[in-house]
């Protein structure tokens, strides 16, 4: 008698300015977020995915590359050539957003708008449209994304952790 095994899910937790991948065995863990943005892509065809956790608008400088995906550009492009490596069509990507809360609830306090702006009008000049979005306001959030079932998990606040978005394909 031959039993199929299941794949061991492996937790990788996708820390400020970082960004991960993987297949079926992957769950991507956001930790906090407050004014940062994460970004979730999955190709539903080839079971893949990835998270970036970004921290900053824009692109870093030329100076500045040792943490160059704090940035939203350089972030994404990251996450894009993760993508590419593992052999997917970008065009097949579903695209999750989550974070740039005010958290600290500081009137003037604009990091998190500008993190998303940044990353938006990237994604549009790109031609990726967004699934679907937890953003802005003034709580903290987590996302947990399991690669396997195309599934973004969320949290707001002190909430119970919902589903934000779960792929159609199956």
């Amino acid at each position: 008698m031959k039993m199929d095994k299941k794949p061991v899910k492996v937790v990788q937790y996708v820390n400020t300015g970082e960004v991960s991948s993987g297949g079926i065995e992957t769950i991507l863990n956001s930790g906090a977020i407050g004014s940062c943005v994460v970004i979730t892509a999955f190709d539903s065809k080839k079971k893949m995915g990835a998270m970036a956790h970004i921290m900053l608008p824009g692109r870093a400088s030329s100076k500045n590359q040792v943490n160059a995906t704090r940035y939203a550009a350089n972030a994404l492009e990251e996450l894009l050539r993760q993508m590419k490596n593992r052999d997917v069509n970008t065009e097949d990507l579903e695209i999750c957003l989550v974070g740039g809360a005010n958290v600290l609830k500081r009137e003037n306090d604009i990091i998190g708008e500008d993190n998303l702006n940044s990353i938006k009008k990237w994604l549009t000049e790109e031609q990726f449209k967004i699934k679907a979005e937890s953003i802005g306001g003034f709580e903290r959030r987590t996302v947990i994304f399991d690669v396997e079932m195309g599934s973004n998990f969320l949290t707001v606040g002190d909430s119970k952790q919902e589903t934000l978005w779960q792929t159609a394909s199956k």
